[in-house]
Protein backbone atom coordinates (compact mmCIF):
# COMPACT_ATOMS: atom_id res chain seq x y z
CA UNK A 1 0.00 0.00 0.00
CA UNK A 2 1.79 3.23 -0.99
CA UNK A 3 1.04 5.82 1.78
CA UNK A 4 1.45 8.91 -0.34
CA UNK A 5 -1.10 7.97 -3.05
CA UNK A 6 -3.76 7.35 -0.19
CA UNK A 7 -2.83 10.39 1.37
CA UNK A 8 -3.27 12.14 -1.85
CA UNK A 9 -6.49 10.63 -2.95
CA UNK A 10 -8.02 11.62 0.35
CA UNK A 11 -7.70 15.50 -0.30
CA UNK A 12 -7.52 14.83 -3.93
CA UNK A 13 -9.27 18.47 -4.66
CA UNK A 14 -6.72 20.87 -2.08
CA UNK A 15 -4.10 18.84 -3.86
CA UNK A 16 -4.63 19.53 -7.25
CA UNK A 17 -5.60 23.28 -6.22
CA UNK A 18 -2.11 23.28 -4.63
CA UNK A 19 -0.18 21.93 -7.90
CA UNK A 20 -1.89 24.85 -9.82
CA UNK A 21 -1.01 27.12 -7.98
CA UNK A 22 2.79 26.30 -7.72
CA UNK A 23 2.25 25.67 -11.37
CA UNK A 24 1.46 29.30 -12.02
CA UNK A 25 4.59 30.30 -9.89
CA UNK A 26 6.75 27.57 -11.92
CA UNK A 27 5.41 28.80 -14.88
CA UNK A 28 6.22 32.42 -14.53
CA UNK A 29 9.89 30.96 -13.71
CA UNK A 30 10.28 29.36 -17.19
CA UNK A 31 8.68 32.49 -18.87
CA UNK A 32 11.55 34.63 -17.61
CA UNK A 33 14.10 32.09 -18.75
CA UNK A 34 12.64 31.84 -22.23
CA UNK A 35 12.28 35.80 -22.15
CA UNK A 36 15.97 35.98 -21.55
CA UNK A 37 16.94 33.35 -24.19
CA UNK A 38 14.55 34.84 -26.84
CA UNK A 39 16.50 38.11 -26.18
CA UNK A 40 19.51 36.49 -27.20
CA UNK A 41 18.21 34.96 -30.50
CA UNK A 42 16.45 38.54 -31.09
CA UNK A 43 19.74 40.18 -30.24
CA UNK A 44 21.43 38.19 -32.55
CA UNK A 45 18.62 37.79 -35.35
CA UNK A 46 19.69 40.53 -37.33
CA UNK A 47 23.89 40.25 -36.90
CA UNK A 48 22.98 36.61 -38.30
CA UNK A 49 20.89 36.85 -41.51
CA UNK A 50 23.50 38.11 -43.35
CA UNK A 51 25.64 35.07 -43.68
CA UNK A 52 28.64 36.96 -43.59
CA UNK A 53 32.14 36.44 -41.60
CA UNK A 54 33.24 39.72 -41.69
CA UNK A 55 31.86 43.21 -40.60
CA UNK A 56 33.89 46.27 -41.66
CA UNK A 57 33.18 49.83 -39.82
CA UNK A 58 34.94 53.12 -38.68
CA UNK A 59 37.47 52.96 -36.63
CA UNK A 60 37.34 52.74 -33.36
CA UNK A 61 33.75 51.60 -33.11
CA UNK A 62 32.99 48.24 -32.77
CA UNK A 63 29.75 47.70 -35.02
CA UNK A 64 27.04 49.64 -36.26
CA UNK A 65 24.68 47.97 -33.73
CA UNK A 66 26.86 48.95 -30.56
CA UNK A 67 28.07 52.44 -31.53
CA UNK A 68 27.24 54.63 -34.24
CA UNK A 69 29.36 53.81 -37.55
CA UNK A 70 29.61 55.91 -40.88
CA UNK A 71 31.87 55.08 -43.48
CA UNK A 72 32.32 55.86 -47.49
CA UNK A 73 30.14 53.49 -49.67
CA UNK A 74 32.79 52.80 -51.76
CA UNK A 75 34.93 51.24 -49.16
CA UNK A 76 32.88 47.82 -49.94
CA UNK A 77 35.37 48.08 -53.62
CA UNK A 78 38.35 48.11 -51.57
CA UNK A 79 37.01 45.36 -49.64
CA UNK A 80 35.99 42.94 -52.24
CA UNK A 81 39.83 43.21 -53.79
CA UNK A 82 41.07 41.90 -50.80
CA UNK A 83 42.39 38.17 -50.79
CA UNK A 84 40.01 35.37 -49.58
CA UNK A 85 36.94 37.78 -49.88
CA UNK A 86 34.54 35.90 -51.94
CA UNK A 87 31.33 38.33 -51.81
CA UNK A 88 31.77 41.93 -50.38
CA UNK A 89 27.98 44.55 -49.71
CA UNK A 90 27.65 48.04 -48.23
CA UNK A 91 24.58 48.06 -45.45
CA UNK A 92 23.09 50.34 -43.75
CA UNK A 93 20.73 50.29 -40.44
CA UNK A 94 18.17 52.83 -38.53
CA UNK A 95 14.92 52.95 -37.07
CA UNK A 96 12.14 54.70 -38.34
CA UNK A 97 8.58 55.75 -37.45
CA UNK A 98 5.92 55.43 -39.93
CA UNK A 99 2.11 56.09 -40.62
CA UNK A 100 0.12 53.30 -41.53
CA UNK A 101 -3.55 52.69 -42.27
CA UNK A 102 -3.89 55.40 -38.89
CA UNK A 103 -1.49 54.18 -36.47
CA UNK A 104 2.30 54.25 -35.94
CA UNK A 105 4.62 51.69 -37.39
CA UNK A 106 8.45 51.66 -35.62
CA UNK A 107 10.35 49.98 -38.16
CA UNK A 108 13.87 49.18 -38.03
CA UNK A 109 15.61 49.64 -41.74
CA UNK A 110 17.44 47.32 -43.20
CA UNK A 111 19.37 49.13 -46.70
CA UNK A 112 21.44 46.74 -49.04
CA UNK A 113 22.17 46.07 -52.31
CA UNK A 114 20.08 43.64 -53.97
CA UNK A 115 22.28 41.67 -55.51
CA UNK A 116 25.05 41.56 -52.39
CA UNK A 117 24.66 40.35 -49.34
CA UNK A 118 23.00 42.11 -46.64
CA UNK A 119 19.27 41.15 -47.71
CA UNK A 120 16.29 39.02 -46.05
CA UNK A 121 17.32 35.12 -45.82
CA UNK A 122 14.05 34.18 -46.69
CA UNK A 123 10.75 35.15 -48.45
CA UNK A 124 7.40 33.82 -46.99
CA UNK A 125 5.28 35.24 -49.92
CA UNK A 126 5.85 37.46 -52.32
CA UNK A 127 9.35 37.93 -54.05
CA UNK A 128 12.88 40.23 -53.28
CA UNK A 129 12.97 43.32 -54.61
CA UNK A 130 13.51 44.01 -57.90
CA UNK A 131 13.94 47.36 -58.74
CA UNK A 132 15.87 50.01 -57.89
CA UNK A 133 13.39 52.58 -56.29
CA UNK A 134 10.45 52.42 -53.59
CA UNK A 135 10.20 48.40 -53.29
CA UNK A 136 10.41 47.09 -49.44
CA UNK A 137 10.58 43.04 -47.90
CA UNK A 138 8.81 43.56 -44.85
CA UNK A 139 8.47 41.24 -42.02
CA UNK A 140 5.35 39.50 -40.66
CA UNK A 141 5.63 41.09 -37.20
CA UNK A 142 4.80 44.33 -38.87
CA UNK A 143 1.19 43.70 -39.80
CA UNK A 144 2.33 44.80 -44.08
CA UNK A 145 1.70 42.17 -46.72
CA UNK A 146 2.95 42.13 -50.24
CA UNK A 147 1.00 45.12 -51.74
CA UNK A 148 0.61 47.32 -48.67
CA UNK A 149 1.91 50.54 -49.65
CA UNK A 150 3.82 52.76 -46.75
CA UNK A 151 5.46 55.83 -46.35
CA UNK A 152 9.10 56.42 -45.08
CA UNK A 153 10.79 59.71 -45.40
CA UNK A 154 9.28 61.82 -48.01
CA UNK A 155 8.96 58.92 -50.38
CA UNK A 156 6.23 56.08 -50.52
CA UNK A 157 7.40 51.92 -50.92
CA UNK A 158 5.31 48.58 -51.96
CA UNK A 159 5.68 45.71 -50.38
CA UNK A 160 6.76 42.83 -52.37
CA UNK A 161 7.41 40.60 -50.12
CA UNK A 162 7.64 38.79 -46.84
CA UNK A 163 9.86 37.43 -44.16
CA UNK A 164 9.49 35.99 -40.97
CA UNK A 165 10.96 36.36 -37.59
CA UNK A 166 13.25 39.42 -38.73
CA UNK A 167 13.09 41.71 -35.56
CA UNK A 168 16.02 44.13 -33.99
CA UNK A 169 17.46 43.84 -30.93
CA UNK A 170 14.48 46.22 -29.45
CA UNK A 171 11.85 43.71 -31.12
CA UNK A 172 11.09 46.17 -33.76
CA UNK A 173 10.08 44.34 -36.85
CA UNK A 174 12.52 44.59 -39.75
CA UNK A 175 11.73 45.84 -43.52
CA UNK A 176 14.46 45.69 -46.35
CA UNK A 177 14.88 48.29 -48.99
CA UNK A 178 17.32 49.06 -51.91
CA UNK A 179 20.35 50.61 -50.67
CA UNK A 180 20.10 54.19 -51.87
CA UNK A 181 16.74 54.60 -50.75
CA UNK A 182 18.11 53.94 -47.38
CA UNK A 183 20.65 56.30 -47.65
CA UNK A 184 18.40 58.99 -49.21
CA UNK A 185 15.89 58.18 -45.94
CA UNK A 186 18.92 57.99 -43.56
CA UNK A 187 21.29 60.76 -44.92
CA UNK A 188 19.34 63.54 -46.91
CA UNK A 189 18.45 66.71 -44.77
CA UNK A 190 14.79 67.56 -44.65
CA UNK A 191 14.35 70.78 -47.23
CA UNK A 192 14.19 73.44 -44.35
CA UNK A 193 17.40 71.92 -43.00
CA UNK A 194 19.26 71.68 -46.00
CA UNK A 195 18.51 75.67 -46.65
CA UNK A 196 20.01 76.02 -43.93
CA UNK A 197 23.29 74.31 -44.05
CA UNK A 198 23.38 75.78 -47.26
CA UNK A 199 22.89 79.34 -45.59
CA UNK A 200 25.54 78.47 -43.58
CA UNK A 201 28.06 77.92 -46.49
CA UNK A 202 28.55 73.90 -45.66
CA UNK A 203 26.58 72.99 -48.40
CA UNK A 204 24.76 69.95 -46.79
CA UNK A 205 25.69 66.69 -46.07
CA UNK A 206 26.24 64.28 -48.48
CA UNK A 207 24.77 60.18 -48.61
CA UNK A 208 27.67 57.97 -50.25
CA UNK A 209 27.89 56.39 -46.29
CA UNK A 210 26.89 52.96 -45.15
CA UNK A 211 27.22 51.92 -41.74
CA UNK A 212 29.36 48.84 -42.30
CA UNK A 213 30.57 46.54 -44.79
CA UNK A 214 29.67 43.00 -44.86
CA UNK A 215 31.71 40.15 -46.49
CA UNK A 216 32.00 36.72 -46.99
CA UNK A 217 35.29 34.67 -46.97
CA UNK A 218 36.47 31.95 -48.97
CA UNK A 219 36.07 28.76 -46.87
CA UNK A 220 39.63 28.49 -46.64
CA UNK A 221 40.41 31.97 -45.94
CA UNK A 222 40.77 33.16 -42.06
CA UNK A 223 38.52 35.72 -40.71
CA UNK A 224 41.11 36.86 -38.08
CA UNK A 225 44.15 37.61 -41.03
CA UNK A 226 41.55 39.23 -43.37
CA UNK A 227 40.55 41.45 -40.37
CA UNK A 228 44.24 42.42 -39.49
CA UNK A 229 44.42 43.27 -43.33
CA UNK A 230 41.66 45.88 -43.16
CA UNK A 231 42.96 47.38 -39.65
CA UNK A 232 46.01 48.15 -41.54
CA UNK A 233 44.07 51.10 -43.30
CA UNK A 234 43.62 53.69 -40.29
CA UNK A 235 40.18 54.94 -40.83
CA UNK A 236 38.54 51.39 -40.80
CA UNK A 237 37.89 48.48 -38.03
CA UNK A 238 37.08 44.83 -38.90
CA UNK A 239 34.87 42.68 -36.79
CA UNK A 240 34.69 39.16 -37.24
CA UNK A 241 31.27 37.64 -37.24
CA UNK A 242 32.13 35.63 -33.57
CA UNK A 243 33.63 38.84 -32.43
CA UNK A 244 30.19 41.05 -33.49
CA UNK A 245 28.03 38.02 -31.52
CA UNK A 246 29.90 38.39 -28.55
CA UNK A 247 29.72 42.30 -28.31
CA UNK A 248 25.77 42.33 -29.31
CA UNK A 249 25.35 39.61 -26.36
CA UNK A 250 27.77 41.57 -23.90
CA UNK A 251 26.60 45.26 -24.52
CA UNK A 252 22.98 44.61 -25.38
CA UNK A 253 21.95 42.18 -23.25
CA UNK A 254 23.98 41.94 -20.34
CA UNK A 255 21.69 43.97 -17.78
CA UNK A 256 18.83 42.31 -18.97
CA UNK A 257 20.55 38.96 -18.65
CA UNK A 258 21.95 40.14 -14.68
CA UNK A 259 18.32 41.23 -13.93
CA UNK A 260 15.92 38.03 -14.76
CA UNK A 261 18.77 35.99 -13.57
CA UNK A 262 18.31 37.64 -10.00
CA UNK A 263 14.50 37.57 -10.67
CA UNK A 264 14.80 33.85 -11.89
CA UNK A 265 16.59 32.50 -9.02
CA UNK A 266 14.29 34.77 -6.47
CA UNK A 267 11.26 33.17 -7.60
CA UNK A 268 13.01 29.67 -7.22
CA UNK A 269 14.01 30.58 -4.06
CA UNK A 270 9.90 31.33 -3.19
CA UNK A 271 9.11 28.34 -4.64
CA UNK A 272 11.34 26.92 -2.41
CA UNK A 273 9.77 28.55 0.42
CA UNK A 274 5.95 27.60 -1.04
CA UNK A 275 6.61 23.62 -1.48
CA UNK A 276 8.38 23.57 2.11
CA UNK A 277 5.32 25.17 3.98
CA UNK A 278 2.71 23.32 2.18
CA UNK A 279 4.62 20.02 2.69
CA UNK A 280 5.48 21.12 6.51
CA UNK A 281 1.46 21.65 6.74
CA UNK A 282 0.55 18.74 5.42
CA UNK A 283 2.86 17.14 7.57
CA UNK A 284 1.55 18.86 10.87
CA UNK A 285 -1.63 18.16 9.86
CA UNK A 286 -1.31 14.26 10.26
CA UNK A 287 0.54 14.30 13.34
CA UNK A 288 -2.07 11.53 14.68
CA UNK A 289 -1.49 9.35 11.36
CA UNK A 290 2.24 9.27 11.50
CA UNK A 291 2.13 8.48 15.50
CA UNK A 292 -0.19 5.71 14.89
CA UNK A 293 2.39 4.51 12.22
CA UNK A 294 5.01 4.74 14.89
CA UNK A 295 2.86 2.84 17.30
CA UNK A 296 2.59 -0.04 15.02
CA UNK A 297 5.54 -0.30 14.24
CA UNK A 298 6.02 1.51 11.11
CA UNK A 299 9.78 2.01 10.09
CA UNK A 300 11.24 5.54 9.66
CA UNK A 301 12.03 5.04 5.98
CA UNK A 302 8.47 4.63 5.39
CA UNK A 303 7.61 7.61 6.36
CA UNK A 304 10.36 9.65 5.49
CA UNK A 305 9.36 7.86 2.08
CA UNK A 306 5.41 9.54 2.56
CA UNK A 307 6.50 12.77 2.66
CA UNK A 308 9.45 12.82 -0.33
CA UNK A 309 7.03 11.21 -2.16
CA UNK A 310 4.36 13.94 -1.82
CA UNK A 311 6.65 16.17 -2.33
CA UNK A 312 7.99 15.16 -5.49
CA UNK A 313 4.32 14.53 -6.64
CA UNK A 314 3.81 18.11 -5.86
CA UNK A 315 6.51 19.78 -7.64
CA UNK A 316 6.78 17.75 -11.06
CA UNK A 317 2.72 18.14 -11.50
CA UNK A 318 3.01 21.78 -10.21
CA UNK A 319 5.54 21.86 -13.00
CA UNK A 320 4.14 19.82 -16.00
CA UNK A 321 1.24 22.21 -15.57
CA UNK A 322 3.51 25.95 -15.87
CA UNK A 323 5.50 23.89 -18.44
CA UNK A 324 2.06 22.91 -20.31
CA UNK A 325 1.17 26.46 -19.44
CA UNK A 326 3.54 28.74 -20.83
CA UNK A 327 4.43 26.31 -24.42
CA UNK A 328 0.54 27.27 -24.93
CA UNK A 329 0.60 30.98 -24.45
CA UNK A 330 4.28 32.03 -25.48
CA UNK A 331 3.28 33.18 -28.33
CA UNK A 332 1.13 35.70 -27.67
CA UNK A 333 3.88 37.36 -25.98
CA UNK A 334 4.86 40.64 -27.27
CA UNK A 335 8.51 39.36 -27.19
CA UNK A 336 9.54 36.17 -28.37
CA UNK A 337 9.96 33.68 -25.78
CA UNK A 338 12.65 30.49 -27.12
CA UNK A 339 11.54 27.79 -24.97
CA UNK A 340 14.73 25.11 -25.54
CA UNK A 341 14.35 21.84 -24.25
CA UNK A 342 17.57 21.86 -22.11
CA UNK A 343 16.44 24.93 -20.36
CA UNK A 344 13.27 22.90 -19.45
CA UNK A 345 14.84 19.87 -18.29
CA UNK A 346 17.58 21.88 -16.03
CA UNK A 347 14.35 23.47 -14.61
CA UNK A 348 12.74 20.25 -14.09
CA UNK A 349 15.86 18.72 -12.60
CA UNK A 350 16.09 21.95 -10.11
CA UNK A 351 12.44 21.92 -8.99
CA UNK A 352 13.41 17.83 -7.89
CA UNK A 353 16.23 18.98 -6.08
CA UNK A 354 14.76 21.65 -4.34
CA UNK A 355 11.56 19.42 -3.80
CA UNK A 356 13.62 17.00 -1.98
CA UNK A 357 15.70 20.24 0.13
CA UNK A 358 12.09 21.25 0.76
CA UNK A 359 10.75 17.96 1.90
CA UNK A 360 13.72 17.73 4.57
CA UNK A 361 11.20 20.32 7.27
CA UNK A 362 8.60 17.98 6.78
CA UNK A 363 10.53 14.96 7.42
CA UNK A 364 12.27 16.72 10.29
CA UNK A 365 8.84 17.36 12.31
CA UNK A 366 7.73 13.60 11.39
CA UNK A 367 10.53 11.98 12.92
CA UNK A 368 10.20 13.71 16.31
CA UNK A 369 6.58 12.68 16.97
CA UNK A 370 6.09 11.11 19.81
CA UNK A 371 4.19 7.44 19.06
CA UNK A 372 2.24 8.31 22.20
CA UNK A 373 0.60 11.12 20.80
CA UNK A 374 -1.72 8.36 18.75
CA UNK A 375 -3.13 7.86 21.88
CA UNK A 376 -3.95 11.40 23.47
CA UNK A 377 -7.41 12.38 22.96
Amino acid sequence: MNLAYRDIRHGLGRFLLTCVGLGLLLGVVLAMIGIYRGLVVEALTIARAPAVDLWVVEANTRGPFAEASRIPADTREAIARIAGVVAAGSITYQTVEAEYQDRKLRLYVIGYEPTRPGGPPEIEEGHTIARSHFEMVADRSSGLVPRDRVRLGRDTFTVVGSTRQQVSSGGDPVVYIALQDAQKLQFDLAPPAARVQLARGTGGTGRDTVNAVIARLHPNASPDAVAETVRRWKHLAAVTQEAQELILTRSLVDRARRQIGLFTSLLLAVSAVVIALIIYTMTMEKLKQIATLKLIGAPDRTIIGMIVQQALALGLIGFAIGATLIASIKDYFPRRVVLEPDNVLALGVVVVVVCLLASALGVRAALRIDPATALGG
